[in-house]
């Protein structure tokens, strides 16, 4: 397994972008060609990107986001809605003039990208990445077990609640439960403690308030009007069903589903346990995704876990 704070001298330079509200964003930045910009998760970070950066800045040029609050980026007292870190993104590839870019996310960094296309369209994107991301975290109490796995959906309202609440006051132990349930358990200790340390650079009541705004969102339909290529990634034991990420597929007209298996590092976080494969899968879609595929189809659904925070 490679190891992720031995490669994290290799994550590209740091660069700052300043957003119409006032805020200073951090991100790295690689590599020379078509733009390729990495949105991390929830309590993510840019730095997590990193065996993607040194990848795939050998063609495109490779750009790592912290998120507001995130990272080395500032922690105002406001904007923790999918929609002003949307926002974010915009002014950033207007800023920047970029075009033809392909956007990658992970987790909530999806979400981030599908209320982009929501709000400011496709005309700037050339293709994009889904990486294990609910279409709805949150049940709707009328849904049957299959509609609840295919839109991905891990919590009721009230738990949804709950954790938010908890997580506003978190001084640690909930956090690393949380993030430590999204890997295999296979992950080093010493590794696991790098990313916890990624995670707390996120002040948790910040963090609580921008998870409410994210788990009350649906964006089935926003993604099935989407119209450029794009690529699906799930993972058989993560905390996201597989089922969501086929069913976001399917979705999609042509897109490409790949789905990790327990044996490939099939966690939630399938870019950092199995880099190689993942950015394989990535740097052959950025390659033929114009000719298009069709989702894979999967057989029956084994076990997932559920957040245990």
């Amino acid at each position: 397994m490679q190891k992720m704070t031995n490669a994290a001298g290799m994550s590209g330079r740091s660069h700052f972008f300043r957003t119409s509200d006032g805020v200073t964003l951090h991100y790295l930045a690689a590599g020379e060609g078509r733009p390729v910009i990495l949105i991390p998760g929830w309590s993510q970070t840019a730095l997590e990107w990193t065996f993607q950066i040194a990848h795939l800045a050998a063609t495109h040029h490779v750009l790592a986001v912290d998120m507001r609050g995130h990272g080395l980026s500032d922690k105002p007292r406001h904007g923790y809605r999918i929609a002003r870190l949307a926002a974010d993104l915009a002014e950033m590839i207007r800023a920047l003039e970029l075009s033809d870019v392909t956007l990658v996310g992970h987790s909530m960094g999806a979400s981030v990208i599908w209320c982009y296309l929501e709000l400011y369209g496709e005309a700037n994107i050339d293709r994009l990445v889904f990486v294990d991301q609910a279409a709805a975290i949150v049940a709707s109490p009328g849904w049957t077990e299959a509609e609840r796995l295919e839109a991905g959906s891990i919590l009721s309202a009230s738990e949804a609640t709950d954790l938010v609440e908890r997580l506003a006051q978190d001084d640690g132990p909930l956090t690393a439960s949380f993030v430590t349930s999204m890997f295999s358990e296979a992950y080093p200790s010493s590794e696991m403690a790098w990313i916890l340390e990624q995670n707390a650079l996120f002040p948790r009541p910040f963090a609580a308030r921008l998870l409410q705004d994210h788990a009350f969102k649906d964006w089935r339909d926003v993604i099935a009007r989407i119209a450029r290529p794009c690529l699906c990634v799930g993972a058989r034991r993560s905390i996201v069903p597989w089922q969501a990420m086929v069913a976001t597929g399917r979705s999609i007209r042509d897109a490409r589903t790949v789905i990790f298996e327990i044996e490939e590092g099939g966690s939630h976080f399938m870019f950092i346990e199995n880099p190689a494969r993942f950015n394989a899968l990535v740097s052959a879609f950025l390659a033929d995704a114009r000719e298009g595929h069709d989702a894979v189809e999967l057989s029956a659904p084994s076990p997932h876990p559920t957040p245990n925070p």
